[in-house]
C-alpha cells in the first residue's frame, strides 16, 4: 500500500518533469508562407466606368440577379473583389456565402475563374489578347429567415445594399473606381436613395454617375408603400411600411423630425453634406437595421413607430444616433477605420469616440428635438448607468478592448454578458462624454460645454463630405483647446483602464443621482417590450425571454450564484406555475424576509430547484434630483438637453 507521502513526491516529480520532445525522426515539414496574389490599392484612377444593373424584383424568394460589366484594358491576370470589410460594421461583415452562380464572359465567350486559396473574396482571371470589357452574372441569395442573417427583401419592401451585389477590380482606391449602377423595382415600388436617378423608366432606374465608394455608401430602401417628407431643403424623411396602415404620421410627429435636423446642424455649425436621406422601414418583415453613411441612413424600426407614438419612446432615439455619423464616423473618422478599400482591416480602438460620443449626442438631439421627452431621456441614462455597472467585467477588460468585439464576437449571442462585456463603448462612452460635457461646464463656469469641442472637432465646410480623419492624441488636443483639463489622464483612466464601476461621476456633476424604485420607468417598459422580455437585471439579476426562457444572467448576482443560466425554461416559481407577474410577486413577497425565491426549471431533460438569495425586492434604476444646500436648481444636464433652435 502506497504512503500518502510516496503519491505526494510522484505527484510533484509528474508536474515537474519535463515534456518529451518530438523524436528526431519524424516527418517535420518546413513553413513556406503564402505568395501576395492580390495587387495592393493604389490612388489612380481605373480605366474605364462599370455598369452594373441589379434585377431586385424578386422579393418572394429574396433573390437579386445581378449583371455587372467591367472595363480592361490589358491581357493577363485580373483579380476582383467582394467587399468584405464594411464601413459601419466595424467589422468583416461581407456575406460571400450568398454570392452564387458566378460566371464570367468575355466576346460571347466564357472565362475561367479561381477563388484565391488565402483570401477567399477574390477571384482571379486570365483576360485574353483583344478583350475591352468583361461581364460577371451572378445572384445575391438573400436570407430567407432570420437564422441565415438580416432579411433585406420582404413582401411590401427591400433593402438594396450594393456591396452585396457587386464586385470591384483589386488594385485602385474604391473611390477611384467610376461606376453606373441600375436597379429594377417591382411595379408599383418607389425607391429612396442618397444617389439621385439620371433616368427612370417604369420600375427600372437608373442612377447618376459615381464612385464605387460612394455607391456602397449609398443603399436604397424600396417599397409598395412608400411615402416621402421634406425636413428641410437638403433633407428627406423616406419612409416604407409593411402596410398602409401604418404609414399614417401626423405633422405633430413630423414637426420633431425637422426639429433633429435644426438642432444636429446648429449643434455642429454646419452640415458636411449636399444632401441627406433618412431611409426609414416600419417593419416587422424585414430585419432590423440602424446603419449610418455620409449622406444617409439605413433605420428599421417596428411599424408601430407612428401609429404607437404614444406608447412610449420606442426606437426614436435611433434616427438622431444615425445622423450624428455624418459629422462623426464618416466626415470625421478615426484614422485606423478610413480604408483605400473593402478588404483592408479597420483598427477599431477609436469606437469609443465614434460610437461613444455619437451615442451620447443622439440621446441629447433626441431630447432637444422633442423626438425623447426630457424625462424620457433622463429614464435612458439611468438604465444605461445601471446596465454599465452590471457589467462587472471592466474588472479584467477595459473599455478599449471592447472596441474589438465587432470582430472578436461578431454580434453573436453571449452566455455572460456582464463578464465578458461586449460593444460597451456606446453606452460606457456615452457615460465618459456626459462626464466630459459636465466637467468642462464646471471647470469653464458654465460658459463652455462638449458642444463647443463638437462645433470645433466635427464641423467642417458645408457641403463637405470627404473624410477627415483624426488619431486619440488629437482628441485630447481638442478638448484641452476648448477647456484646458487633465484630459489626458481623463481618457487613460476610463478608456484604458479597469474599474469596480461604471463612470457615473457625469450624472452627479450633472444635478442627479443614480437610485432605484420599485417601479420600471416607460424607458424599461418600452425596451422590454420591443426586446420581448422582462429586465429583472436589477433585482435577482435575470433577464427573461418569452415562455419561462431565461434570456440572461447577470454574473455574480442572486440568480447566478444560485446556479441559473442562461437557456434554463422556469416552470414554477415558489410552488406555483410560472408567469412573470409570479415571478415578480415572489421577487416582491420577498422583500426584507430572510427565505429564499424557489426557481423551479428545466435544463434538457433534467428538472431542478434553484433557491434565490434576495431580499431587496423589485429594483429598477432612475435619476433622483439633487437638492438641499448649495445644488443648482437647475443642473448641467437640465441645461444639456435644453433646445437650442426653439
Amino acid at each position: 500500500m502506497r504512503t500518502a507521502a510516496f503519491l505526494g513526491l510522484v505527484l510533484s516529480l509528474t508536474i515537474c518533469a519535463p515534456a518529451t520532445a518530438m523524436p528526431n525522426n519524424l516527418s517535420k515539414p518546413e513553413y513556406i508562407a503564402p505568395q501576395e496574389t492580390i495587387p495592393s490599392p493604389q490612388d489612380i484612377a481605373y480605366p474605364g466606368t462599370m455598369a452594373l444593373e441589379v434585377d431586385a424584383r424578386d422579393h418572394d424568394q429574396g433573390i437579386f440577379r445581378v449583371t455587372q460589366t467591367i472595363p480592361v484594358t490589358k491581357a493577363g491576370r485580373l483579380t476582383l473583389l467582394y467587399p468584405e470589410w464594411l464601413p459601419g460594421n466595424h467589422a468583416p461583415r461581407g456575406e460571400i456565402e450568398k454570392l452564387v452562380g458566378l460566371e464570367f464572359t468575355a466576346d460571347g465567350q466564357t472565362l475561367p475563374w479561381v477563388r484565391d486559396d488565402v483570401d477567399v473574396f477574390a477571384f482571379h482571371l486570365n483576360i485574353p489578347e483583344g478583350v475591352a470589357q468583361i461581364t460577371a452574372k451572378f445572384q445575391f441569395v438573400s436570407a430567407t429567415v432570420e437564422s441565415q442573417g438580416r432579411i433585406v427583401m420582404a413582401p411590401s419592401m427591400l433593402n438594396l445594399r450594393w456591396h452585396q451585389v457587386s464586385l470591384y477590380p483589386a488594385g485602385h482606391y474604391v473611390r477611384q473606381i467610376p461606376v453606373v449602377a441600375t436597379a429594377v423595382y417591382p411595379d408599383g415600388w418607389q425607391a429612396a436613395s442618397a444617389l439621385r436617378p439620371k433616368s427612370q423608366v417604369g420600375g427600372k432606374i437608373v442612377y447618376e454617375k459615381t464612385d464605387y465608394d460612394t455607391l456602397v455608401d449609398s443603399p436604397v430602401f424600396a417599397g409598395q408603400y412608400f411615402q416621402t417628407y421634406p425636413l428641410t431643403n437638403r433633407v428627406h424623411l423616406n419612409i416604407v411600411a409593411d402596410d398602409a396602415k401604418f404609414l399614417q404620421p401626423t405633422k405633430t410627429q413630423i414637426a420633431p423630425h425637422v426639429a433633429l435636423v435644426r438642432e444636429a446642424e446648429a449643434l455642429f455649425g454646419s452640415h458636411p453634406y449636399d444632401r441627406y436621406d433618412f431611409l426609414l422601414a416600419l417593419t416587422d418583415e424585414m430585419g432590423g437595421i440602424g446603419l449610418e453613411h455620409h449622406r444617409s441612413s439605413e433605420n428599421g424600426v417596428d411599424r408601430e413607430y407612428f401609429t404607437g407614438w404614444d406608447d412610449g419612446p420606442g426606437r426614436r432615439n435611433l434616427l438622431p444616433h444615425e445622423m450624428t455619423h455624418a459629422w462623426n464616423g464618416k466626415y470625421r473618422r478615426p484614422a485606423g477605420m478610413w480604408t483605400p478599400d473593402f478588404r483592408q482591416p479597420m483598427r477599431d480602438s477609436l469606437l469609443w469616440v465614434y460610437e461613444g460620443q455619437t451615442q451620447f449626442w443622439g440621446y441629447v438631439l433626441g431630447a432637444r428635438s422633442g423626438l425623447y421627452s426630457k424625462q424620457d431621456t433622463l429614464d435612458a441614462f439611468a438604465a444605461i448607468a445601471a446596465d454599465m455597472d452590471l457589467r462587472v467585467g471592466r474588472t479584467w477588460r477595459p473599455l478599449i478592448d471592447t472596441t474589438h468585439d465587432p470582430i472578436i464576437a461578431a454580434r453573436r449571442p453571449k452566455p455572460w454578458t456582464s463578464w465578458q462585456r461586449a460593444e460597451d463603448y456606446y453606452n460606457e462612452g456615452l457615460l465618459i462624454w456626459l462626464e466630459a460635457d459636465q466637467i468642462i461646464r464646471r471647470e469653464s463656469g458654465g460658459r463652455k460645454s462638449l458642444g463647443d469641442f463638437a462645433r470645433s472637432f466635427f464641423g467642417g465646410r458645408n457641403g463637405d463630405w470627404g473624410v477627415r480623419t483624426y488619431e486619440e492624441r488629437d482628441v485630447i488636443d481638442a478638448l484641452n483647446a476648448v477647456q484646458p483639463y487633465d484630459w489626458a489622464t481623463f481618457v487613460a483612466e476610463r478608456v484604458h483602464g479597469t474599474s469596480a464601476e461604471a463612470p457615473k461621476n457625469g450624472i452627479v456633476l450633472g444635478g442627479y443621482r443614480l437610485v432605484f424604485v420599485d417601479t420600471p420607468s416607460a424607458y424599461i417598459l418600452a425596451n422590454d417590450k420591443r426586446r420581448k422580455q422582462m429586465d429583472l437585471s436589477y433585482s435577482i439579476g435575470v433577464v427573461m425571454g418569452g415562455k419561462g426562457m431565461i434570456k440572461s444572467i447577470v454574473w455574480d448576482s442572486p440568480a447566478f450564484r444560485a446556479g441559473l443560466k442562461s437557456g434554463l425554461t422556469v416552470s414554477a416559481v415558489n410552488g406555483k406555475a410560472y408567469s412573470d407577474e409570479a415571478l415578480k410577486q415572489a421577487i416582491e413577497q420577498n422583500r426584507g424576509q430572510d427565505g429564499k425565491i424557489e426557481i423551479f426549471a428545466k435544463n434538457g431533460e433534467a428538472y431542478h430547484n434553484f433557491m434565490v438569495d434576495h431580499s431587496g425586492g423589485l429594483r429598477y434604476p432612475a435619476l433622483e434630483k439633487i437638492t438641499g444646500e448649495g445644488a443648482d436648481q437647475e443642473g448641467g444636464i437640465d441645461r444639456l438637453l435644453q433646445p437650442k433652435t426653439r
